[in-house]
């Protein structure tokens, strides 16, 4: 029989996202590579997931994230009642071997209370680690919840408590990595592009002034709060007085806006795959003026594969995916007149290279193969007090 993975990708956006979800991307990454090893694996999403897998679990049919503009007594039943459905699924069946969980701190604080009366745990830590230092610096799994990182530099800087219940980091992937280096990408233009959600960790207000002041076209793609569209933002900032209470649209209003002027600055909202796999393979460069220790870089890997340098803040994850002058240029924080004139430097870098880095290091089949390597250690680790399946030599197997 084959390893049995209960995989949590939570309650707010589809798997695979339709447009910005960096973790349901990555889970739709994994999932299709892991049963191609022989991984059976029970989802555990919304109801309007369209990835394919053996079991599909959920207490909503439509994703949930809108509902985080809302005020904390509204939403702060929604990823407790998804977690309830998985830990009942958990506790009335004995042949899941082990739980590999996205859902930030419901997820493990669930998962870890329950002990275990459910399998092992692998929680993967996407975010940044400094936000809920309360439940981070005293982390306890209790001997059944280990966690990841996506990158090195996250876990350097996590909590000790959190750090000691540690089996690693991997990296993210992108299927757009698959054979990216015998492709060739489309040619290019001259603008740069900032992908991502439009928050002030990301830094598109610097991205933005710089453009408009030095004579760069530039596209912002992303969404703004709940908002995925340039026309539904205007018509929520028009008609519900409550909007420009999310932090990232008072952001956008305030410090963005006004450097957009639809013409050498443009915001185009949310875009499907194609049209934002098109605007970033066109593109002369993806630009990352972080604000924060960026953990993982999903859009960063995505540009590489590509075939689109990255310029940006030498800062969280970015020097780790980044080979300096062959891939990207990369420049110390807040140095504004290096980042543009990295921009300009930008058309040297090969896009050939990038797609060449991407296909050796940031392909699901590698990400694949070294999650199948934490679960064994995970498995490895734990003894479970009541009898249960167990991976074993099953995980070794599937990791070939």
């Amino acid at each position: 029989m084959s390893l049995r993975v209960l995989i949590n990708a939570g309650p707010w956006l589809p798997v695979p996202p339709d447009g910005y979800g960096g973790i349901e991307n990555i889970v739709a990454a994994l999932v299709p590579e892991l049963r191609r090893r022989g991984v059976h694996v029970v989802l555990a999403t919304i109801g309007q997931s369209t990835l394919e897998a053996d079991e599909v679990l959920s207490v909503y049919d439509e994703p949930q994230f809108a509902q985080l503009l809302r005020p904390y007594n509204r939403v702060m039943g929604i990823a407790a009642a998804h977690v309830q459905r998985v830990l009942a699924e958990l506790r009335a069946r004995n042949d899941i071997d082990l739980v590999h969980d996205h859902l930030e701190v419901v997820g493990p604080a669930m998962l870890g209370a329950a002990g275990e009366q459910v399998p092992p745990v692998l929680h993967t830590l996407h975010w940044d680690l400094a936000k809920h230092p309360e439940f981070y610096g005293a982390f306890d799994g209790r001997g059944r919840v280990r966690v990841n990182g996506v990158s090195a530099r996250q876990l350097l800087h996590a909590p000790d408590a959190l750090r000691a219940h540690s089996v690693g980091h991997v990296h993210l992937a992108t299927p757009l990595a698959e054979h990216a280096d015998q492709r060739t990408g489309p040619g290019k233009a001259e603008y740069a592009v900032v992908l991502g959600r439009v928050t002030p960790a990301k830094g598109q207000h610097v991205a933005a002034c710089q453009a408009r002041r030095r004579g760069i076209d530039l596209v912002l793609a992303g969404p703004i709060g709940p908002y995925r569209t340039p026309e539904a933002l205007e018509r929520g900032l028009a008609t519900d007085p409550e909007a420009t209470r999310h932090p990232d649209v008072r952001y956008w209003c305030d410090q963005v806006r006004p450097h957009v002027d639809g013409r050498r600055v443009r915001w185009v909202g949310s875009l499907g795959a194609a049209a934002r796999d098109e605007l970033v393979a066109r593109a002369m460069a993806t630009v990352f003026p972080l604000h924060w220790e960026e953990p993982g870089g999903t859009a960063v890997v995505e540009s590489l594969a590509l075939g689109t340098p990255v310029v940006g803040y030498r800062r969280g994850c970015l020097p780790e995916l980044i080979d300096e002058g062959r891939t990207g240029l990369l420049v110390d924080p807040g140095d504004e007149d290096a980042l543009v004139a990295c921009l300009t430097r930008a058309s040297e870098l090969s896009s050939a290279a990038c797609r060449a880095a991407a296909a050796e290091r940031f392909t699901p089949a590698v990400m694949a193969r070294r999650y199948l390597r934490l679960y064994e250690t995970v498995l490895d680790g734990t003894r479970p007090a009541h009898p249960r399946r167990v991976g074993g030599s099953r995980v070794a197997a599937a990791a070939l």
